[in-house]
């Protein structure tokens, strides 16, 4: 037995040969070339397009995707990748991709840059790896929904969203929906008119999908209707405009109801004389002598319609002379619900237009929790008005309160002073501004204040411009917490971003 030396083990790593070309010593390759003279010699890029361009919509944020499809991507996204890599994919049919991946341009130089690193077999069998940069222009070209949408005369479906009421608390809270589930960016235009607004849509699935959305977030009903616009006989295509109507219930917050006798028994024997506390997808009505709650959807209310007796603008402001917490009082039989939420309370409050008078109200209400003597609160004098209501007129008079209390009042002036958060708006068409919009605008913030399940279906955001104040005001008027704000971002559509920005991942 022959026992060789160790090192005679590894001899065999220590071989080497000259290049044929230069004669450089070289590790043993089947080419018997070394890299520098193989790449002099053979170019496996050869062929592939190191330039190139793509098209972005800066309305919309997407790109052309040829033929005629336009995709959303980010900057340095995996889709944008594959978007870059698909108009060289038959050039790299010829060479095995490894390695791809973006290469960071300045943010304005309307430029992509993709390193690419591919293999190949070239003489003899040997493989060889090549690294090099394709880069792509970006050029601005306006897709064709986008051109829809700047014509605003072209569209085939129209959804006409309209509440006949004089308030309109329940349009700004659905805006508010609308904004937080972006349902507004496939329209091509919103008029604003005077009962509602219109959104108009490119396609009828689109339309659909709007009304789909009311029906779950506002009680409503809706029909549609369609008009031939046009026809091929050859081809058998008909054209047709569609529309679609929606009536959201006339019934808004702090409206005062009287409710059909066999509507008001079905819901647990309460009082015919409600107050409206909140409409989302139900309308909520609380008893104001019993705090009964009992909640009614669009089907319900269209089966039994009811109106409201009256409205904002007849609201009276009222002073609290003396109120007293009604501990417990006996259910009636068959009732239904107790709000929690809410103090039952008798109250004696006085008109602030007859403070010089001793004439003075006696009434149940709901807001025992926030009302004391001396405050300030707005409601409706039903014992000094005329009803005129189907189902109110054929009420026991001795049944009817002569005040029903809706809310506390604050002064409105410091309210908007301290208040440190907004909301967006949908960019709309007005046809005619109304000097009563702005007031009602301030009431549904208000509103929002108060209400902090209405809150969160709103994305509030952050107003930089009113300064920061404590949130532990006990004495003052209800405010939302910075906890509950949104900072609000603005993000350049253009394809690079802003001047100095970093590219988005």
């Amino acid at each position: 037995r022959v026992h060789l030396p160790a090192f005679s083990l590894s001899f065999p790593m220590f071989l080497s040969s000259l290049c044929c070309q230069c004669g450089v010593p070289i590790p043993p390759n089947p080419a018997n070339t070394c890299v520098g003279c193989l790449r002099a010699q053979v170019d496996i890029t050869e062929g592939i397009p190191k330039q190139g361009t793509v098209y972005f919509c800066k309305q919309c944020g997407r790109y052309l995707q040829p033929p005629g499809t336009w995709i959303q991507c980010a900057l340095e996204s995996r889709e944008l990748l594959a978007l870059c890599l698909k108009k060289i994919k038959a050039s790299l049919s010829k060479v095995r991709l490894i390695d791809a991946g973006f290469i960071w341009t300045e943010p304005h130089s309307k430029r992509l840059k993709l390193k690419l690193t591919v293999q190949k077999e070239v003489i003899n069998g040997a493989v060889l790896q090549q690294a090099f940069v394709v880069e792509y222009i970006v050029q601005s070209q306006m897709c064709d929904d986008c051109h829809r949408i700047e014509a605003k005369d072209f569209w085939k479906s129209v959804v006409q969203v309209r509440q006949k009421t004089l308030h309109k608390k329940t349009f700004f809270y659905l805006e508010q929906l609308i904004l937080k589930h972006r349902l507004h960016h496939n329209t091509l235009r919103i008029k604003e008119i005077h009962d509602g607004l219109d959104f108009y849509y490119s396609s009828k699935q689109q339309a659909q999908k709007m009304v789909d959305f009311l029906q779950c977030t506002v009680p409503c009903r809706s029909k549609s209707s369609q008009r031939l616009i046009s026809h091929d006989i050859h081809s058998n295509v008909y054209n047709y405009k569609s529309t679609f109507s929606v009536e959201i219930v006339p019934i808004c917050k702090d409206n005062v109801v009287c409710l059909s006798p066999k509507l008001a028994q079905s819901l647990g024997n309460m009082s015919q004389i409600c107050v409206c506390i909140r409409v989302t997808s139900t309308i909520r009505l609380i008893d104001p002598s019993t705090l009964q709650i009992a909640e009614i959807d669009g089907n319900t209310y269209w089966r039994h319609p009811f109106n409201s007796l009256f409205h904002p603008k007849q609201l009276e402001e009222f002073i609290i002379i003396d109120i007293n917490r009604v501990q417990e009082k006996k259910k009636v039989a068959g009732a239904g619900a107790i709000s929690n939420k809410h103090t039952l309370a008798e109250a004696w409050v006085q008109k602030t237009s007859e403070l010089n008078t001793d004439h003075q109200y006696f009434c149940s209400t709901h807001l025992g929790h926030i009302l004391n003597p001396g405050d300030l609160v707005l409601g409706f004098d039903l014992a000094n008005c005329n009803l005129n209501d189907e189902f109110a007129n054929k009420m026991n008079p001795h049944h009817i309160p002569d005040v029903v209390l809706i809310k506390k009042s604050y002064d409105r002036t410091k309210r908007q002073r301290r208040r440190n958060w907004k909301l967006k708006e949908l960019e709309r068409d007005r046809e005619g501004a109304d000097t009563d919009d702005e007031r009602q605008y301030q009431d549904f913030l208000e509103d929002l204040e108060e209400d902090e399940a209405i809150r969160k279906n709103v994305n509030i955001y952050r107003n930089a411009d009113v300064p920061v104040e404590s949130d532990t005001d006990d004495d003052g008027p209800p405010r939302i917490s910075l906890a509950e704000m949104l900072e609000d971002l603005h993000i350049s559509e253009d394809a690079t971003g802003g001047e100095g920005a970093t590219m988005m991942t």
